[in-house]
């Protein structure tokens, strides 16, 4: 079937917009976390951020309006999303491991998007592409692409290994740990195959993309190697966007909720707010935990809990 490629491609684009949708919906709509309120917030404006103050420092807090600015908030993500500066603070040994695989993941990523881009824009001005885009994009998607599954392929080399020789890391590795870094593994070197033994200057990938992107199914060209690599590096390329927000890797749209809904929220509890409404519902949630210090056996609720001291009748 000589359209297969093409349809595993669409399959896997909507398979993981799809899932990420879902789960965004579903996080979404979780019960209020217990919100660290850590200070400095980035979100406050840059007169109290700068020295970590926040707006409760205010006479009369609860009288103002709580003022917030976005431009913090960015400031503060773009370093974690870019360089995983967390992770780099607290465990150098795994950045410099974790790093260069999420680089190679982002680089990967700009270069299919800019092939898909410049498929697109040739198929609505096949007169540019022909004359000067293609020719123009071609090196930066090569660049790109390469460099991004060379980091991927030994970024995701060296965690497996980690993970299997550092004791620490071995005791809590399970089967799909190992799994899914063999999958990254897997795909990165054979799409860096394709690319040295029968695709050197790109030309059947930017042909695919262009394809794709214009929705010409054509099968796709070559026999023997020519054929069997570039086909398989979409197969495994396919199979892997769709895999990725179904397992814990889809920690890229968990961390929003993270850092906004627990680390950074910081929204006043006030009398008659929602916040007010959304606590009193959830005190009223029967609690299942059994363990010494809560005692609630599916009986009590949180604000029951709240009012007794479970070692008291121990004394």
């Amino acid at each position: 079937m000589p359209q297969l490629p093409y349809l595993l491609c669409y399959l896997a684009f909507g398979s993981f917009a799809a899932t990420v949708i879902a789960r965004f919906v579903m996080w979404s709509r979780l019960p209020m976390h217990v919100r660290w309120e850590l200070y400095p917030v980035p979100h406050e404006p840059a007169d109290k951020a700068r020295y970590g103050g926040s707006f409760m420092e205010e006479t009369d807090w609860w009288k103002k309006p709580h003022e917030t600015s976005p431009l913090g908030a960015v400031k503060a993500t773009l370093p974690e999303v870019l360089l995983l500066s967390s992770v780099k603070t607290h465990n150098r040994p795994l950045w410099l491991r974790t790093y260069p695989f999420h680089m190679g993941l982002y680089l990967a990523g700009a270069a299919t998007g800019l092939a898909l881009l410049t498929g697109i824009l040739g198929a609505l001005a096949p007169n540019l592409l022909a004359s000067s885009l293609g020719t123009v994009a071609r090196k930066p998607i090569i660049m790109l692409g390469v460099l991004g599954l060379v980091l991927g392929c030994m970024g995701a080399l060296a965690l497996l290994i980690r993970r299997l020789t550092l004791p620490a890391l071995r005791a809590h590795t399970v089967p799909a740990d190992i799994f899914n870094l063999v999958f990254f593994i897997v795909t990165f070197a054979c799409a860096l195959l394709t690319f040295v033994l029968v695709d050197i200057h790109a030309d059947k990938a930017m042909a695919f993309a262009a394809n794709l992107a214009s929705f010409n199914l054509v099968p796709m060209p070559g026999t023997g190697a020519e054929w069997i690599l570039p086909t398989a590096t979409v197969t495994l390329a396919s199979a892997l966007i769709a895999y990725i927000p179904l397992t814990h890797m889809s920690h890229f749209v968990g961390k929003y909720f993270a850092y906004h809904a627990i680390r950074w929220n910081d929204k006043p509890n006030l009398a008659g707010g929602p916040q007010e409404a959304k606590i009193v519902k959830l005190l009223a949630y029967k609690v299942s935990w059994a363990a010494d210090h809560i005692q609630g056996s599916g009986k009590k609720t949180w604000a029951e809990l709240a009012m007794e001291n479970p070692t008291e009748a121990k004394k």
